[in-house]
Formats: structure tokens, C-alpha cells, sequence
């Protein structure tokens, strides 16, 4: 996805001004920016637990090894002739991108052994958009379609059977709400949208067909899972905090205490032992907390990487996040950053996968050439060590 974002309508109460005024400093902006476009697909290969040093600790900034760079470029993708690709989400084995040529859009997936396999024709070529998606890996592909330019749009939520090759509409979403970032586990289906007087629910559905069932709602943000969980961020008095669902039965989840202590965050993502998020208005920073840590740790707290900071992503030791200017990295495992993309470019850690995207020369003009690379994280040494 690129930029993204649907949002909530007019609060009932100074209260919920408040709150939704905290939810979004964090919206996510994902699905339309030039710079992203679609990576090939990688091998399905976890880059497993972060390797876990004594203690967290302040990272610093290093150059990109040649190495990065040299896996980078080998990763590079290559759409099919005539067509534009614009990257929607990878994950291990497989990557969803809007693929664009002659008069036809289409959502494609791309499995590591195959060529892009249509999900769906958009209806309009121009208008619509493709936004977010996910992947069981086996059968179920679900995934968002803006249906206009503008991001206030309304979207509709389709789910692919690999096993037909065919897709159906689940939902639609008219009313102001979170982004859409639908996640599908064990055949389920689960996703938040508005549903009036700037609230939304989450739901789930079987991704086979029946009826969505509301989990919870309220104030929210957009959903991600952490391992297990399905969490989000929601209004709590005149804040927000983390709520959480299990993704097994949908039923009311606990989080851990220095997690279930967290107010007013942002840009929060996890692969279930590890999490991360921004903290701080003026002074932000990048914090990170591992299963068993007393406290969250101030990781990356210095300018430029900090400026802007959002999009947050997480795959194993690699944390990734965007700035106005570019794209960074943090090794968990070396305690070091780097700059990742050159200017304007994305970088998506998730699922073992490490993706970039950015533009040789000026992405909105004709002449520009999107550079959409992916490789598998797992396979990258680590970032040098400071000092």
C-alpha cells in the first residue's frame, strides 16, 4: 500500500475529539504514493526470532553494506512487458501488486515459482486502486480496492479462492473509518471499517462465505496482527491505548503489562515477541520491546531518521520504517540503521521478506522508471556494528 486512509468522521464528544485526533498522527499512508511499486516475489524462508542481545540499547546510523546493495539489485522485478507495477504487500513466498497496462488494472498475485495470477480486474483503470492485501499461502487471498482517487473514497473488500481462481466481494465500506488492512487466518477473514458517528468495528468472517460477525467497537484504528493477536489502537478517556483479540476464537485478548501501560503510541507493529512503535510528538522516537524485556527501549532517537517517522513494519531482526525523505532499517541484532531507499523510496519488512521501491527520476513524469525490489531477509548479513 502507499498513502491510505479513511478517515473517522466527527467525534460525539470533546473526548472522542481528543482520541481521534491521536489516531490520526498514526495513520498509515499506504496505496497511492509513486514510489511504491511491486517486488518479486521471495522464497519462503522466515527470517525467524530476532536475535536476541543482552540488553536493547541506543542504534546508530551506518552506510548500506555492498552486500544489501548487490541483493537488492539481484531482487529486482520485473513486471510483465507494457505494464506498470505498484507494490501492495509481500509476505513469505508471495507478493500482491496492482499491475497496470493498455486499459486494464488488476490485482495480481505472485508466487515464488509462477507468473502474476489475476485476482481481479478493477472495474475502473483509472479510479480505482488496489490498497492493502494479505496471503494464507495456501488458498485464501483477500485484499482492499479504493474505488476513487481521493482517500476519503469509498473501498470494497474482495477474498480470492485459489482453488477457483475466482473472486467475491465481502464488504464495503461507505461511512468514514479505519484504513483498510484485511488479514486472513485459518479460512478467516478479519478487517475494520466505519459504521457511524466516527466509530467502526472490527469483524470477522469466514473466508468461504457467511456472515461477518462484529468483534468489537469503538474509536479505532487500523488492525494488525501480532502473532496470534489481532490488535489495534482505540480511544480510552482522553487517550489511546492497545486492545486485543485472539485471532483463534475472536475473543477478548490480554496484553502484556508494559504493552497494556502504553497511551497515546503510534505506528505500532509486531511479529508477535517483538514490537515496535513511535513515541513522542516533539522529541519522537523509535521504541522496541521483546516478550520478557521490563521495559520498552529508546532505540533510534536522532534526526533525520526520527523526522516523520511512520509505516512501521517488522520481520524477524529487521525493523523498517518511512520518513518524508526516504527509507530506513534497523538490525536488532547489530544495534545499527541504515538508509535503505534513495529519496521518496519504501521499504516493507514482513513475513521474511525485506521489499523496496523507489523511482529513477521524477516519478510523475513519463520518463521515470519505478525500481521494485525484494529480497529474503534471512538471507542478508547483518548491518555493521557501531563503533
Amino acid at each position: 500500500m502507499a498513502t491510505s486512509g479513511r478517515r473517522p468522521g466527527p467525534p460525539s464528544s470533546p473526548t472522542g475529539a481528543r482520541a481521534l485526533a491521536l489516531l490520526l498522527t498514526g495513520v498509515l499512508f499506504a496505496g497511492c504514493s509513486s514510489a511504491r511499486s511491486g517486488p518479486e516475489p521471495v522464497p519462503d524462508r522466515s527470517t525467524g526470532p530476532a536475535p536476541r542481545p543482552s540488553a536493547l540499547a541506543a542504534a546508530c546510523e551506518v552506510e548500506l553494506p555492498t552486500a544489501w546493495r548487490s541483493a537488492l539489485d539481484a531482487g529486482e522485478l520485473r513486471p510483465p512487458a507494457g505494464q506498470r507495477a505498484v507494490l501492495t504487500d509481500t509476505g513469505p513466498g508471495w507478493t500482491i501488486v496492482q499491475l497496470t497496462g493498455g486499459d486494464r488494472r488488476r490485482a495480481a498475485l505472485i508466487r515464488a515459482d509462477g507468473a502474476p495470477r489475476t485476482l481481479l480486474d478493477l472495474a475502473d483503470p483509472v479510479e480505482h486502486q488496489l490498497l492493502a492485501a494479505d496471503f494464507d499461502g495456501r488458498r485464501w487471498a483477500v485484499f482492499a480496492v479504493l474505488e476513487g482517487r481521493t482517500l476519503d473514497s469509498p473501498w470494497s473488500l474482495y477474498v480470492w479462492d485459489a482453488e477457483t481462481g475466482s473472486s467475491r466481494r465481502l464488504a464495503r465500506a461507505d461511512r468514514p473509518g479505519p484504513l483498510p488492512q484485511p488479514v486472513v487466518r485459518d479460512g478467516t477473514v478479519h478487517w475494520a471499517q466505519g459504521v457511524g458517528d466516527g466509530k467502526a468495528a472490527v469483524y470477522a468472517a469466514p473466508a468461504a462465505g457467511g456472515d461477518p460477525r462484529a468483534l468489537r467497537k469503538g474509536v479505532m484504528d487500523t488492525p494488525f496482527t501480532a502473532g496470534g493477536l489481532l490488535v489495534w489502537r482505540e480511544s480510552a478517556g482522553s487517550g489511546t491505548r492497545l486492545s486485543a483479540t485472539s485471532l483463534a476464537d475472536g475473543r477478548p485478548a490480554a496484553l502484556p503489562d508494559p504493552l497494556a501501560a502504553l497511551r497515546d503510541i503510534r505506528s505500532v507493529v509486531s511479529d508477535g515477541g517483538t514490537w515496535a512503535w513511535v513515541e513522542g510528538e516533539s522529541a519522537p522516537r523509535l521504541m522496541v520491546w521483546r516478550s520478557g524485556d521490563a521495559r520498552a527501549t529508546p532505540v533510534v532517537t536522532t534526526s533525520p531518521a526520527v523526522d516523520g517517522m511512520d509505516q512501521l513494519r517488522i520481520s524477524g531482526r529487521l525493523v523498517t520504517w518511512r520518513t518524508p525523505e526516504t527509507s530506513y532499517a534497523l538490525d536488532l541484532s547489530s544495534g545499527s540503521y541504515a538508509q535503505i531507499t534513495p529519496a521518496y523510496g519504501y521499504a516493507q519488512a514482513r513475513g521474511g521478506a525485506l521489499a523496496v521501491a523507489y523511482s529513477v527520476g521524477d516519478a510523475k513524469t513519463a520518463g521515470s522508471r519505478p525500481v521494485i525490489q525484494v529480497v529474503d531477509a534471512g538471507r542478508l548479513p547483518g548491518l555493521p556494528r557501531c563503533g
